[in-house]
């Protein structure tokens, strides 16, 4: 009886361990496959020879990425999600920020979001394994996900190289000139809660890597008010806030206001110096959407010299197939002009999206179709972003 009750036990602690490693094993992915969905038929969207030879030629750029937020190799290609190294080299795509996304409010919504909220990263971190040391630090989360981009990079400088300063782009570039396909990397911060209300951290995320960080994200933070946080439109940079750009303003980083309150743009705005740029959004008189900033702002940001990111999801443009974001665009060049439009996917941010990085091409062909010069498509799918680059990060 007793042998047979030890023979119990442990075929019962073997169920157990084969559950757990189940679970941690394919839970992830079953997550990322669910909140990231790819709206693409299975033959592709249609592309013409003249689109493809077109794309071919283009620098392109894309200003957010949440790729690092699941955990999975970047280097290889995956059968999830919506980049990786080898889509966003096959798409040609020169430059790509990734973002580490750091908390996220349960019930997340556009309208508004507390910030005692429960976390959806802490659960994720937890059964992806994470270093336990990011479990319950917003900081060491964001410090996790910039080390996975380093050790990608370390282990493949052939094709990925991460963007500090304008050297670091004008030599992804001279190589792609040259004939390498090698992704540039910018690394960025969706949201500076990571700061902690401290303003030594900046020092930290920026000996990371950290070169771009939003303000705001889904919720209210020691910076000031998001678009979608309890303040609205109320709630504008703290005391913290102003402190934290000037400081990202004196070291050349790139000032993100996509989830930012209205209040919070105009107080950015209103710092003389201070450049910033709406990395994914759509056009709010496109595309009422309440995750979309009013349309005055969204000028406001371009006459200082800003660029727009436009998104590839519905929630944004008011559709789902590549000629809804090609419309998005268009709206964008109408309101702030051709100079100050550029691409902001929002890929594997828990949106569905008519196309991955492999087939961005869809894309070209879409503004092909609507009109757009050979020249205008140029600057939005990358070189106004590069321009930007170019006139903000630091020398060296």
């Amino acid at each position: 009886m007793v042998a047979m009750l030890k023979r119990i036990l442990v075929a019962v602690a073997v169920l157990v361990v084969v559950a757990a490693a189940a679970f941690f094993v394919l839970a992830p992915g079953y997550v990322e496959r669910a909140l990231n969905p790819l709206r693409m038929p299975a033959e592709g969207w249609p592309v013409s020879n003249e689109a493809q030879a077109l794309h071919d030629r283009l620098v392109i750029g894309d200003w957010h990425s949440d790729a690092l937020l699941w955990d999975r190799d970047i280097l290889r290609r995956a059968n999830r999600g919506h980049t990786d190294v080898p889509r966003l080299i096959e798409g040609n795509v020169a430059v790509q920020v990734f973002t580490t996304v750091t908390k996220s409010p349960r019930g997340q919504n556009y309208d508004q979001n507390s910030t005692e909220a429960a976390d959806n990263i802490t659960p994720l971190f937890m059964g992806q394994l994470r270093p336990v040391r990011s479990w319950f630090s917003l900081r060491e989360r964001a410090l996790v996900q910039a080390e996975a981009l380093a050790r990608a990079a370390e282990e493949a400088p052939d094709r990925l190289r991460l963007i500090r300063t304008r050297g670091d782009l004008q030599a992804v570039l001279d190589a792609r000139a040259g004939g390498q396909p090698v992704l540039g990397a910018l690394l960025g911060s969706e949201g500076g809660h990571p700061l902690e209300g401290d303003i030594a951290n900046l020092d930290v995320l920026h000996e990371a890597g950290f070169r771009l960080i939003g303000l705001t994200h889904f919720f209210d933070n020691e910076l000031g008010g998001s678009l979608h946080g309890e303040g609205g439109s109320g709630s504008g940079l703290s005391d913290f806030g102003r402190q934290v750009v000037q400081a990202m303003i004196d070291r050349g980083m790139v000032i993100d206001l996509a989830h930012a309150s209205p209040l919070m743009v105009q107080d950015v705005l209103a710092i003389p110096e201070a450049r910033p740029i709406l990395s994914h959004t759509g056009i709010h008189g496109h595309c009422g959407s309440a995750r979309n900033l009013d349309d005055d702002l969204v000028r406001q940001i371009a006459a200082k010299g800003g660029v727009i990111g436009i998104g590839f999801w519905a929630d944004v443009v008011c559709g789902a197939t590549p000629a809804h974001v090609a419309e998005a665009i268009v709206a964008a060049i109408d309101l702030v002009g051709e100079d100050h439009v550029s691409l902001g996917s929002d890929y594997d941010g828990s949106v569905g999206v008519p196309f991955d990085a492999a087939n961005l091409v869809a894309l070209t062909q879409a503004l092909m179709d609507e009109g757009l010069s050979e020249d205008q498509i140029a600057k939005v799918m990358g070189a106004n972003m590069i321009r930007y680059l170019n006139e903000t990060l630091p020398e060296a």
